[in-house]
Parts: structure tokens; sequence; C-alpha cells
């Protein structure tokens, strides 16, 4: 009689619903914290459970080391939390026969926290036996069917009749409570899940397109973007992250980003939601749709649809579409009225949005050149077309064409009304960048970049950038650091911050950041020209010289080591072999295409030719720079030589020239300007002018003013010094050359800088430093070319003292 009693209750009787939790091939079942793989238990510590539970509760969400800490180790418990932590997520991975290197269940997010990667899935009903082992064994329905028919017949009383009534009362009671809160907790997760918060990060899939018109691949994707990176509320992911993400998880980063594949890149990069499009056709109508998805869940967090009816109404009605899933993901009335400026005022026509579009994809794969023709495409057929003409100026700054980047960069300037408030912040701070010069505008532009997009790595960038040419390093740190926070898939922003450090002299955090973009299979020549950088103040010649030869060959890129590797030889007095290496990277600037470039080497190399007393060369020098390019840059140098080598006349036509093109240019005006009339004072002998025309250029004199010689003030401030005699403050600005070898790195003036100390400590009545500083200098120029007519002054020099 119990036997068949407990075979009763057990078939028969109410079961308490266990929370069990599947993902891949194991099960976990939270009340027992027990853990299975494919049925057979697994033995897990308490804690490694407990931060596993939470893990499956907060599927594809971050759980902070924070909250982690409060749940396992509360305020009144003493202990070592970090190392217990990481004891316990280790214990947690050997469970789950996983690695911190390649997860594919627990990911660690560094400085935060840990999140799982796979789906988990709540089923509903008792947990599977194999998690209990208090359970009633399993018995055979005919083993069950047997011990019933084996019982004796009898009548049932009134009371056992009232009991099962009860019980079955308490059955339908429980089970009707148990459905309500299983609806109730459906629903509060739905509401929860429908907003988006400000922190959340949203991947772009491609659109659906089933009308089987070619126009719309990839087109509407791009508008989509254009239309959701407006906002400040919604954070989608950019192409680098998602293309690096695909990388890491052994795909093609051109691979379709379909649904499955958005999905999982959105978990893998700790994202939110996906956002998927769609367009199909409705007799002769379009209709556009959109939909939000949560990552982890798949849940539908924010959907709707509209018709078009014609093609060209398309990219309207899709900005209708976007407007209403923003506010239906949570974003908010003001923001929307303020920040919804629709995709078809920057452009109407498809066709001109889909070669913008490829153009974008292009200079992901390929890069800046090969993308030109696409963005000159989309101008063609819509002369209106502001971020096409942004697009085409950054491409030619970057390929180092000035006056064609000033040129578009100019046009779309003027159509910044036709852009939302994001690209106007764009547009805005590189016309001011690269056209106008004015560093005060271009900074508040940033500024206000930075406030209203807080997120946004390319404010950041922007802002550190005019920090460095400012020479405000430490405040450059800072915007530069946020912005590889924000994109830590961008060589350029860990170039950029690398650029800091070494003008910091702090060459070990310079370091660490290249390798740690190395790490992440990061390149590109802002990396190497860095790698350079830092192996020359280490003295590595062998790692200098590997840097060069990677860049043998390539277009656009070899002729900036090899002009980085002439300054070297320079530096050490080997004249000879730095023209060579010069010449080299002038005809590799032209075969490329990109003679302005070419002129900036050419007038580099004719700026070595003055230092070191070689007039007649640095003049033939200027005639061949001015014969490839005259840009500002290019005249800016051109007048240096010409004024330090006492051409007057040829310096004040440059000088006015320049005064009259770029009045608002914040370095030209304050930096370049005063420099150059400086020089022309100084060899005219009046020094005391001079010093007054440099007063304007000390704030700036510290910046990375241009493409060659930083701290030219300094250096022509002592100069001036030392032709009023006055050796003691021509000495100070020699040494602050000499105190910022990060700054100077291997340009010419730091080596001369030890020579001209040495004529101030003699001329201040201090041979012994003196002899010293013609000491080190000399060392420096052991294997110089002896017939550098400044290295035989030096010497001459040296003798007599």
């Amino acid at each position: 009689m119990m036997r068949s009693k407990a075979v009763w209750g057990g078939l028969m009787g109410p079961t308490a619903q266990r929370r069990i939790a599947r993902f891949g091939v194991y099960e976990a079942d939270l009340d027992t914290r027990q853990l299975a793989k494919s049925g057979l238990r697994i033995r897990v510590q308490d804690q490694p459970f407990q931060i596993l539970a939470l893990l499956l509760e907060r599927q594809g969400q971050v759980v902070t080391r924070e909250e982690l800490k409060e749940k396992l180790w509360p305020g009144d418990t003493f202990v070592e939390f970090d190392a217990g932590l990481n004891t316990a997520i280790k214990k947690l991975r050997a469970a789950l026969s996983d690695s911190a290197d390649n997860p594919r269940f627990v990911e660690t997010i560094p400085r935060r926290g840990y999140r799982l990667l796979v789906p988990v899935d709540f089923p509903a009903g008792p947990a599977p036996s194999d998690f209990s082992p208090n359970s009633p064994p399993t018995v055979p329905s005919s083993a069950v069917d047997k011990v019933v028919l084996d019982l004796p017949a009898r009548p049932r009383m009134a009371a056992e009749q009232k009991g099962l009534q009860r019980r079955w009362l308490w059955v339908v009671t429980t089970g009707v409570v148990l459905v309500g809160f299983a609806l109730y907790q459906a629903y509060v997760r739905r509401d929860s899940a429908v907003k988006l918060s400000e922190k959340d990060t949203i991947v772009l899939a491609d659109f659906m397109n089933t009308t089987g018109d070619a126009v719309f691949d990839g087109t509407l994707k791009q508008a989509l973007a254009v239309d959701l990176e407006q906002s400040p509320f919604l954070n989608v992911a950019s192409d680098l992250q998602i293309s690096e993400t695909l990388h890491l998880m052994g795909r093609s980063p051109s691979e379709p980003l379909t649904r499955e594949v958005a999905r999982e890149v959105c978990l893998r990069m700790g994202s939110k939601a996906i956002m998927i499009g769609s367009i199909a056709t409705l007799g002769s109508h379009y209709v556009v749709g959109l939909e939000a998805l949560g990552c982890a869940g798949g849940d539908t967090l924010a959907k709707d649809q509209a018709e078009s009816a014609n093609k060209e109404g398309v990219l309207k009605t899709l900005g209708g579409v976007v407007s209403r899933v923003r506010s239906k993901a949570g974003e908010s009335l003001s923001s929307l009225e303020k920040y919804d400026f629709p995709a078809d005022t920057t452009t109407k026509s498809l066709e001109a949005l889909k070669a913008y579009s490829i153009g974008e994809r292009t200079v992901r794969e390929k890069g800046e050149a090969e993308s030109i023709p696409f963005f000159q495409n989309a101008i063609q057929l819509d002369p209106d077309f502001a971020i096409a003409y942004a697009a085409l100026g950054g491409n030619y700054y970057i390929l180092g064409e000035g006056a064609r980047a000033e040129e578009y960069l100019t046009k779309a300037y003027s159509l910044r009304d036709r852009v939302s408030v994001r690209e106007r912040y764009r547009i805005t701070t590189m016309y001011h960048s690269e056209v106008t010069g004015d560093l005060e505008e271009e900074e508040a532009a940033c500024k206000l970049w930075t406030e209203v997009y807080p997120r946004d790595p390319a404010a950041r960038e922007g802002l550190g950038a005019v920090y460095v040419i400012l020479g405000q390093y430490d405040r450059a740190r800072l915007e530069l650091q946020e912005a590889l926070r924000l994109s830590p898939e961008s060589a350029i922003n860990y170039g950029n911050l690398a650029v800091v450090y070494i003008s910091l002299d702090r060459l070990d955090d310079a370091k660490a950041v290249l390798d740690k973009a190395q790490a992440r299979g990061l390149d590109g020549i802002i990396i190497h020209e860095n790698l350079y950088s830092f192996s020359f103040l280490r003295g590595d010649v062998a790692e200098m010289e590997r840097q060069v030869a990677w860049a043998a060959g390539k277009v656009g890129v070899e002729d900036q080591l090899l002009t980085q590797h002439s300054d070297t030889e320079a530096y050490h007095g080997r004249l000879r072999k730095a023209r060579d290496l010069s010449r080299r990277a002038v005809e590799s600037a032209v075969r490329g295409g990109d003679k302005e470039t070419a002129a900036m080497w050419e007038i580099n190399a004719a700026l070595r030719e003055l230092e070191i007393g070689n007039l007649s060369l640095a003049r033939q020098g200027v005639r061949a720079t001015l014969s490839l390019a005259s840009s500002r840059d290019v005249k800016t140098l051109a007048a240096l030589v010409l004024a330090r080598g006492n051409d007057t006349v040829r310096a004040k036509e440059l000088i006015a020239e320049l005064e009259k093109g770029d009045a608002s240019n914040t370095l030209l005006k304050a930096y370049w300007i005063p420099t150059l009339k400086a020089s022309l004072e100084v060899h005219s002998g009046n020094p005391r002018a001079a010093l007054s025309l440099l007063q304007a250029a000390a704030p700036y004199e510290m910046g990375e003013a241009a493409y060659v010689s930083n701290m030219y003030p300094a250096y022509e401030r002592g100069q001036a010094y030392l032709l009023a005699h006055d050796g003691s403050a021509a000495a100070g600005e020699f040494k602050k050359l000499l105190d910022h070898p990060g700054i100077v790195q291997n340009d010419i003036l730091g080596a001369l800088s030890r020579l001209q100390l040495a004529r101030a400590e003699v001329m201040a009545g201090d041979k012994l430093a003196a002899k010293k500083q013609y000491s080190d200098f000399l060392s420096l120029w052991k294997d110089a070319d002896p017939e550098v007519p400044v290295l035989q002054e030096a010497k001459a020099e040296y003798g007599k003292l």
C-alpha cells in the first residue's frame, strides 16, 4: 500500500515547478544548483554556480564585477575579492570546458565584468529527473498499470471522495495561479524589453530586399544608418566594430549581415538589439518595414512599416518608419523633434545613395583611392549631396591632396544645412581643420559634438587632434583614450594615442598601445610610423629598418617611411644617404599621383640643407618644390627656407600671399607668420624685433604644427638670443628642444640644438659645459659626411676650446 501510494502521488500529485535553464548541451537547475551536460551531472562548487545562475538570468547582458561581489561576498565579508572572483570564474570555465582566450560561453569584458555568449532557454515544467537525487525513481507505465490493477476493489467512502475533490481543486487552483504568474512574468519581461537605454548599442542587419530591384541593395541600410546615427539616444555599432567582430568570429569582414549573423555579432559585442529592415512590392507600391529585436531572446522591441506609392518616395517613407521605431524603442519626443532630419533631404536620389554606400564599403575594404570614383559618381547624380562631398574631401586629405580636399570640404560646408546635426558637426570640424585652419572654431565645434553625442568616437578623436596641434598633450590624451574606449577597433585611435604618449616621452605607454593594436590585428601607416618613431627614440636601428622594409612598394605608404628614414640619416649627419632617401620618397609619391606630398618631402630635404649650411642646394630644393605644388603648407615651408637663407625678396612675396589667403588660420597667423618674419629680422641683424615677433608663437610652439620640424619658434628664438649675445637665454631655448625628444624626434633641429647649446654656453662663459655639448654633438655625428659645412664649423670651434 505504501508503494502504491508513492507511485500514485508521484504521478498524480502536484509537482513544484523548478527553474531549469538550457544553453548549448548544458542544463542548469537553478533551485538545486546542479549542472548537467547531455544528461550527465557535472560537479560545480557553490560560488561558480551562483555566477552561472546570474549570467543565465541576464543572458547576453554584462554582469558587472560589483554585482558579483555584492551577491557572492556581501559587505561584511572579509575576502580578497579580485582573487576570489578570478578563481570562481576559472572553476566555472573548467566545468563548462570553456576558455578565457577563445570563449564559447563566458566572455570577460575588461574592467567591467562578464557576459554569457549563448542563448538560454527556460522550458516550462518540472526539472528532468537527472537533476534531483531526492525525486522518486521513474517507473515504466506498464508497471504502474500492474500495481493499480492489483489493488483490491472497494467502494470509495464519502470522506475519501471529498478528499479527492479537495486535491483536484488544489491542483486546478495551483495551475491557474502558476499560469497567471507565468503570463505576468512574460508581460513584465516583454514590457521591460520594449525600451532601449542610452547605453545600449544596436547592430544594423542588411535589408531584406524582395523587390528584385538592385538599387535598394545596400542603399536602404545606408539611409537607415544616416537616420539612426543622428540620434543621441541610439548608439549604432560602426562598420569597423562589426568588421572586427566578424574577424574575431572567424568570418569574413565583408560577410552579409543576415538576421542570424547580426544576432551572433550583437551577442559577441555585448550589444542590446539588432535592427532589421525590409522592402517588398505590393502591386505597384512598396512596403518598407523595420523591426528591432533583442539580441539575447530574439523578442521584438519595436517595429513599424509603411507603404510608398512609388520608388521615388521610398526614402521618405523609410524616414517616417525610422522615426516611429525610435519612439517605440524609448527615445523621448524632445529628442525626436530636435534630431529627426529626414534622409531624403540629404539626397532624394536612390542611385546617388547607392553609389555613396558602395564608396563607403570600398573605403573599408580597399582604401581611400579606390573609393573616390564612387563618391564622384554620387555627386554627379546629386550635385547637392553634402556628405558625399565631405567623404571626398576627407579621402583627398588622407591621400595628401590638400587643394582638392579643401575644394570638396568647402562645398560640403556650404551644404551643411542639408544634413543631420551629427553630420553638420563632422563637416564643420573637417572644414575648419583642413580649410580655414581656425583652431578656435574647430575646438568649439568638437566640444559641442562631444556634448550632444558623448558616445561618438569621431568627436573625441577630433577634439584630441586639436589638442595635439595646440601642444596640450594631457588634454589630448584624455580625449583619445575615450575615443579608443568607444572605438577599440580603430587603428587611427591607437596611432593617435601613441603619438601623444611619444610626445609626452612616455615610451613604455606608447609601446603598450601599439602592441595592443597589433594584437588585435590592426595595421596601417599610422601604426608603423609610430613604431618607427618609438624605435628611433630607443635607438633600435634594426627595428627602424624593418618598418621601412614593411612599407616598400606600398603606394601612398612607402614615401612616408622613406622620408622618415631620411630624417634619421640627416640627424646623424649622413646627408648623402638622406638625400638619396628623400629623392626616392619624392619619386614614390609622384608615382602614386600625389604631387603635393612629393612637394612636402622635397621642401623637407631643402630645409635640412639650409640648416647644415648648403644654401645653394636649399634654393634648388625650393624651386623643385614649387614646380610640384603650391599649397599653403608647401608655401609656408618654402618661405621658411628662403627667409632663413636670406632670400628676403622672395620670402616676403610668399609671406604676403599667405597672409592674404588664410587670414583665419590659427597656426599660420600665430605660429608660422611670426616665425617667418622673425627669421627675416634675425638675418637682417635685428634680434630684438625677432624676439618681439616670436612672443605670439610661444603658446603654440610645443604643438604638432606641420609635417616637418616641430618647435621651430624656440629654435629661432635661440638664434635671436645668440645674435643679441645673451648666451644664458639662448641656452634656455635650445634646452627646450633637447628636453622634449618625443616632440622633436629625428628632426635635424634635435641634433643641431646640441651644437647651438654649446655655442650658447661659450657665450655665457661656461666652457666646461660647452665642451660637453660639443663632444656630444661630435659623437652623435661620428659617422657624418665630412664635407658637411656645419660639421666643419663645429670641429673648428671645439678645437679652439
